[in-house]
């Protein structure tokens, strides 16, 4: 598979730590919605938040899982006869959390969920480029939340930790810049790799060479190696079936 480059310009990025002990603080959400809300919501509500506040912004919210475990609580109660809630159903679905965030702020821009197994960050990250790409003068936030499936559903391969990661892709008012790679194999980037006039931001694949590759620290999950990136500076990668994921970072400021 040929090699995908594409780079994003980050103006501001939030995280949620999966480790956090007490769900956060949501108060511009209303009370009456605020208590219907889920953890995996209210953690990316809390990240979109802090990267947008009552800025216009078009959304991609991205999660393997999404509401899964309020859809199997739903479940549960049927099977056991037990009335389902509507507010429950309407909360079940894997765009809630964008429909409460664009009421909230009264906001009425273009809103779009994905959700793409261990990769999903990964691909919501292509997303999120290609939409900023079609409309540069637009924001766009990238949001990404997740948490652990139901035990009911067994070992899952892959299984992400939870925690949520928030980027606001805006030119304008860009830090830096993140730099994307998908690359086949174990990451080893081919010089000679066919021309392919659909992959993204193909002049960036020469500002990426060999060192750079053999300095990466692999991480177990996507957002790890994300995080790692955006904390540090330093590059992660990530590795899955045939395909690793890289995440460079260039400081505009530097």
């Amino acid at each position: 598979m040929p090699d995908l480059h594409w780079t994003i310009p980050v103006a501001r990025w939030s995280s949620w730590p999966a480790a956090a002990s007490a769900a956060p603080d949501i108060g511009f959400i209303e009370p009456i919605v605020r208590r219907r809300l889920s953890t995996l919501s209210r953690v990316a509500l809390k990240v979109a938040h802090e990267c947008v506040a009552q800025e216009p912004a078009r959304v991609v919210f991205a999660s393997r899982h999404g509401e899964l475990r309020r859809t199997t609580d739903i479940l549960r109660a049927i099977s056991a006869g037990e009335p389902v809630s509507p507010t429950a159903f309407s909360l079940s679905v894997l765009n809630a959390m964008t429909g409460v965030f664009g009421i909230a702020r009264g906001d009425r821009s273009a809103a779009s969920a994905i959700s793409a197994g261990a990769e999903t960050l990964g691909y919501a990250l292509l997303e999120a480029h290609a939409q900023y790409a079609a409309q540069p003068g637009a924001p766009v936030l990238l949001v990404y939340a997740d948490e652990p499936a139901d035990p009911a559903y067994g070992t899952i391969e892959d299984e992400v930790p939870g925690g949520a990661l928030a980027i606001l892709l805006d030119d304008d008012t860009a830090t830096g810049r993140l730099t994307c790679r998908l690359s086949g194999g174990e990451g080893v980037g081919r010089a000679n790799a066919p021309d392919n006039a659909h992959a993204p931001d193909r002049a960036d694949s020469l500002a990426v060479d060999a060192n750079q590759t053999a300095a990466e620290t692999r991480f177990a999950t996507q957002s790890q190696a994300l995080l790692h990136c955006l904390e540090t500076g330093n590059p992660g990668a990530w590795h899955h079936a045939d395909a690793t994921w890289h995440w460079s970072w260039h400081d505009l400021a530097a």
